[in-house]
């Protein structure tokens, strides 16, 4: 019953906050349906493609929710459910779709540029170079946490099968997910080509591609695709760059939007399975409301914080929100919807992932299982039948299925973000793209280059233990939000209009994640002091560590000068 109370709660809450906060937004920003969009302004077929509301909340929800709902919640839940639960539902409403629905306007406003150009406009040049730097540095890390993600989701240990390449009949969790997430990608190519070019409908062609899904679906849970790690691990880089180069019709919004029924229906069943539970009293939630404010050697603050991640406030999605899906929105009065909508819906199954971990808690806390997605399906098929049995086999593959697809998904998106960015580093004002650039810098700026650049560097950190990699992203992630939301103010305050309701999320987020980055580099020093390293547990990760929070932190501390001269000189002027 404590479970369902805690998702009953959380609904209401989170629905409130979109119903009152959320239109109190859209009033003070002046979100106007009669304005053109980018994408009927600006339309190139390949990123500014306009998009149905459907497709593009599928394409936005999918691609910033990935794996972090998931596995920022269950780490987190070592601090007991309520932190957990009050800042999935605080952060969601008042920091994370702030910045989620705020990023998305200003991009709009701004051509659907990102927030570097948004910084651009008021805090200058220099703080647009400053930010696009430090971004790509968080991108780099979100490939690499997600390329870790995947590899480790497809990866078949040799006692499973083959040494090499596979196909394996009686498949493992692992094989099945792998050959499912493969045929996924032929799924989303069938379908932008059945929209795009032959005219199909959105319902038809939803219920087409739904018929596929379950088709894939059948096919993997009865033959899967066996490889080594370090095989996907190159699978995934190679599918990444193609995705990132390819019109997004083709990839990006169809895979994004057939991808979102299955994170609904994994949500489904997640609350299907809490109500069940709650009527039979058959699991028990033994997840404690509060286990302290210091746990493993970690403090609740700042650590909650960061952990949590994705489930409250993420700077990744502002980078969605200005990257992608501003370029294919078709009306300004759908940005609450899929800007801070999405946000909430997030929160809500950061919510559910605690509520997954809670039923397997012991188990999970003695670590009994190799990652928390793996706790999050075994949690939700425990509601629904014992371990072993035929229905808990079939859910916890379904659902480690889901959060493979949505670690691509975030993949597809930040490896097309990465190309974009990384571009528009190189290109000076009036320069609209690469190709109006000579010499060095049109190689630099080129596409291509620029995507294989990032996939590299991204790939080859995704070698390294995910928790060496997503300490770091969390922090890095956290103060990207905080610079988000000082760039969304900002800009507002440049055109006259509200920007207060900013002042507290920012603050708050960029003090706990530069206190984070400075814990971060006072361990790693004293782990390289120790110099106690192994082969699975190198030292060049521990430097890269330490070295790369110490260039975020000053990064970030140059941003946040400008940003107060900034606020400063507008206050002036009023």
């Amino acid at each position: 019953m404590t479970a369902l109370l805690i998702l009953i709660a959380a609904i209401v809450l989170l629905f409130a906050g979109y119903v009152f906060y959320g239109a109190w937004l859209a009033k003070q920003w002046g979100i106007d349906p009669s304005k053109k969009t980018p994408a009927q302004t600006m339309p190139d077929g390949v990123d500014y493609v306009e998009a149905k509301p459907a497709v593009l909340m599928g394409h936005h929800f999918s691609s910033i929710a990935g794996a972090g709902p998931i596995n920022g919640p269950i780490q987190a839940a070592v601090f007991g459910w309520v932190p957990v639960f009050l800042w999935c539902v605080i952060g969601g409403i008042f920091f994370g779709g702030l910045q989620d629905f705020g990023s998305l306007f200003a991009s709009i406003r701004h051509d659907g540029k990102s927030v570097g150009e948004i910084i651009r406009d008021s805090m200058g040049s220099k703080a647009k170079k400053l930010f696009i730097i430090f971004a790509l540095l968080v991108l780099i890390l979100v490939i690499a946490s997600f390329v870790n993600v995947v590899a480790g989701t497809f990866f078949t240990t040799l006692a499973e099968g083959a040494k090499g390449f596979a196909f394996t009949t009686n498949p493992s969790n692992n094989q099945t997910t792998a050959m499912i997430s493969v045929l996924f990608i032929v799924l989303a190519i069938f379908y932008g080509i059945l929209t795009n070019r032959f005219g199909v409908k959105t319902l038809p062609a939803t219920i087409i591609g739904i018929a596929g899904i379950v088709a894939i679906v059948i096919l993997g849970l009865n033959v899967g695709i066996s490889m080594s790690r370090t095989s996907w691990i190159v699978f995934v880089a190679l599918y990444i760059a193609v995705a990132s180069l390819i019109p997004v019709w083709i990839m990006l919004q169809p895979r994004d939007y057939l991808s979102s029924f299955l994170l609904y229906a994994m949500m489904l069943i997640a609350v299907v399975g809490v109500v069940l539970t709650a009527v039979k009293g058959s699991v028990d939630f033994a997840l404690p409301a509060f286990a302290g404010w210091k746990v493993n050697g970690n403090f609740l603050f700042p650590t909650l914080f960061i952990t949590v991640a994705c489930g409250a406030c993420s700077g990744f999605h502002s980078l969605i929100a200005s990257g992608t899906t501003s370029k294919q929105l078709n009306n300004e009065k759908n940005a609450k919807a899929i800007g801070y909508g999405s946000m909430l819906i997030e929160s809500a199954l950061g919510i559910i992932s605690l509520l997954a971990v809670g039923v397997v808690w012991s188990k999970y806390k003695a670590g009994g299982f190799g990652s928390p997605s793996a706790a999050f399906g075994a949690g939700i098929a425990t509601m629904f039948g014992s371990e072993g049995t035929g229905v808990y086999n079939t859910i916890s593959a379904l659902l480690t299925l889901a959060v493979s697809v949505f670690a691509l998904t975030s993949l597809d998106s930040a490896t097309r973000l990465s190309r974009f960015m990384f571009s528009e580093l190189f290109l000076k004002e009036g320069e609209k793209s690469w190709k109006d650039v000579s010499g060095v810098r049109k190689v630099l700026a080129n596409p291509v280059f620029a995507t294989s650049f990032m996939v590299v560097i991204g790939s080859v950190l995704g070698f390294l233990k995910l928790s060496a990699i997503w300490s770091l992203f969390g922090a890095a992630n956290q103060l990207l939000a905080g610079i988000a939301l000082l760039a969304v103010a900002a800009w507002l305050g440049e055109v006259g209009k509200n920007n207060k309701m900013f002042y507290i999320p920012m603050a708050f987020m960029l003090i706990a994640t530069l206190t984070q980055l400075v814990l971060t580099v006072i361990k790693q020093f004293g782990l390289i002091a120790k110099g106690s390293f192994s082969a699975a547990d190198p030292a060049w990760g521990h430097w890269f560590q330490m070295l790369f929070a110490a260039s975020m932190a000053i990064l970030a501390i140059i941003l946040v000068i400008e940003g107060i001269k900034t606020f400063a000189k507008q206050a002036k002027a009023k």
